[in-house]
């Protein structure tokens, strides 16, 4: 284990995810999984989409942000509400995100798109 002062220092129960896919191979069968350990679901556009289609409650990310997709969904979760949920320290940063209303996202599940074959 690293003894490094800038990590947190417990273990993380996971409470809240983000699932953001390009490839949406086996993400609802997952998803279901984590849902059914009580893990809520924070999700972008077409992953919410198949997600729901299998009865999965999920949080759009711009209904959390209050944020909309933009740049033809190429930004939707470049956000303080996002980026804090995922960078700030547990053990170091729990006020300032109370202040600021971030909540923790305690596990990413992402593929992106293959750049060179959509440009």
């Amino acid at each position: 284990m690293l003894n490094n002062p800038l990590l947190n220092q417990g273990p993380i129960e996971i409470k809240r995810v983000l699932i953001s896919v390009f490839d949406k191979t086996d993400v609802l069968e997952f998803a279901k999984s984590l849902n059914n350990l009580g893990v809520e679901i924070l999700s972008t556009g077409g992953t919410a989409t198949v997600l729901r289609s299998g009865d999965i409650p999920v949080t759009d990310v711009s209904d959390y942000t209050q944020f909309p997709e933009i740049m033809d969904g190429r930004v939707k979760t470049i956000n303080p509400l996002i980026a804090g949920g995922i960078l700030g320290l547990r053990d170091q940063h729990y006020e300032e995100a109370r202040l600021n209303k971030i909540k923790w996202i305690d596990l990413v599940i992402c593929n992106l798109y293959p750049f060179s074959d959509v440009i």
